[in-house]
């Protein structure tokens, strides 16, 4: 897939629908949070992992708390999104 070129259409109220095959090769789901941002012309897409979703598809390796989990979350959003 890696350098493969997709050619898709925008839609109403300016809708790009991937193809699954590109949402299975990427992990993307319906649902998933998307960063956005133009560089030189070109609009440059970055899928945000959900840490639920993420932490219940790795294997366990340590044992945290929901408080410990949600200040990690918090952290992580806060250096994704600024906040």
């Amino acid at each position: 897939m890696p350098g493969q070129v997709v050619v898709s259409r925008v839609g109403k109220k300016g809708a790009i629908y991937l193809p699954k095959h590109i949402m299975r090769a990427l992990g993307v789901r319906e649902g998933d949070k998307v960063l956005m941002r133009v560089e030189g012309g070109r609009l440059v897409l970055e899928f945000v992992p959900d840490p639920l979703s993420l932490a219940l598809k790795v294997r366990k390796w340590a044992r945290t708390s929901v408080e410990e989990f949600e200040a990690e979350s918090e952290a992580e959003q806060g250096e994704l999104y600024g906040a």
